[in-house]
């Protein structure tokens, strides 16, 4: 077994928070989302949410939080009252960096008139507006129960309420969908200038309603098409793909994702929230929270429902997977810095991709050949 030590220097720290209601089930959501049944127990909810915070603050390790995402389910069906506790709390017990990013997720038909200013007053900064798509046809298709005048007027009221800093998530390779159709999602949201676009291609994933009954998703051939083209429009709107499905305009990359592919830790509160925090005696853990609402209500002190030690034999490709899915990868000093490992623990690795030119000479970063084979040059790490 390869040997390893205390980081030097601790990675940044971000919060991830879940909020796992939603107003309906999309079939194609494997998230850990759940359909409302009455009223949202907010109060019932900040409290365990804190209960949980206060079980985990060694995990924090006098470090400052650098980002903050709230996902969900729907985090916009919360009220702005939610917010302004849940934050004003986090605050007495967590030190936040000056700048830090603290992205919610919204859907447009899960908001009241006047919310996002009351969001932006809590100190939420960055939204992420889960649009999906524009095309009447297609949100049908999706399950989604917002229409496209309505995706168009939650955009344009998260401006006006201040957030200039926003992404919006469309999908492609929907059901039955063309290029041009790809790209007038695109065209469309474009219109908004937006400062961010997660573009990311529809999958079936297990345990959903379109696993079950798969819808007919256009082939291999199409979707090459609508990756090219709309990747070429994105381009020539001043977007970078910095990494797998996100594009952003130069120096409005999502930190809190940034964070993610660079091996960072984060903690988890809400139920179902996924944490990975890196310990002072040089183990790296992953955790996870109760899934279901109401046990998460219901448990007393922490919420934590099972965390497993990230094995020195299993951190190279844990960070591979991560780092690689960034286009402009990462420094070799970071793998030391991350994992704990030394860089000769991957050093012949290193080379072999190198020697078939899918990674550049010293840096861990997929050549553009790399990134079209990726998962063939993790293999290399299994």
């Amino acid at each position: 077994m390869t040997s390893t030590a205390p980081v030097a220097v601790s990675p940044p720290l971000s919060l991830y928070l879940h909020v796992p209601w939603c107003v309906r089930k999309c079939p194609y959501c494997d998230f850990n989302s759940h359909a409302i049944q009455g009223d949202i127990p907010e109060d019932a909810y900040l409290k365990a949410i804190l209960e949980d915070l206060d079980h985990d603050l060694s995990f924090v390790r006098e470090r400052p939080i650098k980002s903050v995402f709230v996902g969900g389910g729907t985090p916009s069906l919360m009220s702005g009252g939610f917010y302004h506790k849940l934050f004003e709390q986090l605050r007495q017990r967590l030190a936040f960096s000056a700048d830090a990013e603290i992205t919610l997720e919204a859907n447009p038909g899960a908001l009241e008139a006047g919310r996002f200013e009351r969001f932006r007053e809590a100190g939420i900064n960055r939204l992420s507006i889960g649009v999906q798509s524009f095309q009447p046809e297609q949100l049908t298709a999706l399950g989604r129960i917002h229409d496209q005048t309505m995706a168009h007027q939650a955009i344009e009221t998260a401006r006006s309420a201040g957030f200039d800093n926003f992404n919006i998530d469309l999908m492609h390779g929907l059901p039955g969908q063309t290029p041009e159709q790809a790209l007038t999602d695109l065209r469309e949201a474009l219109a908004h200038q937006p400062a961010h676009l997660s573009w990311y291609q529809l999958t079936i994933e297990p345990n959903t309603e379109f696993f079950s009954r798969p819808p007919e998703l256009p082939d291999d051939d199409r979707l090459w098409d609508i990756y090219q083209q709309g990747g070429n429009l994105l381009r020539a709107s001043g977007f970078n793909d910095y990494e797998v499905s996100a594009w952003s305009l130069p120096g409005s990359e999502s930190r809190h994702n940034l964070n993610y592919w660079m091996f960072g830790d984060y903690l988890a509160l809400g139920a179902g929230g996924h944490g990975k925090v890196s310990l002072a005696d040089g183990r790296i853990r992953r955790y996870w929270k109760t899934r279901q609402p109401e046990a998460y209500l219901n448990r007393i002190g922490s919420r934590t429902a099972g965390s497993e030690d990230i094995e020195p034999e299993e951190r190279p490709l844990e960070f591979m997977m991560n780092a690689l899915r960034l286009k402009r990868g990462t420094t070799e000093a970071m793998y030391l810095d991350r994992t704990g490992l030394p860089l000769s623990s991957v050093a012949v690795q290193l080379q072999q991709l190198r020697n078939k030119h899918l990674l550049t000479p010293h840096r861990i970063q997929a050549t553009e050949q790399g990134q079209r084979y990726l998962n063939s040059l993790l293999e290399h790490f299994l």
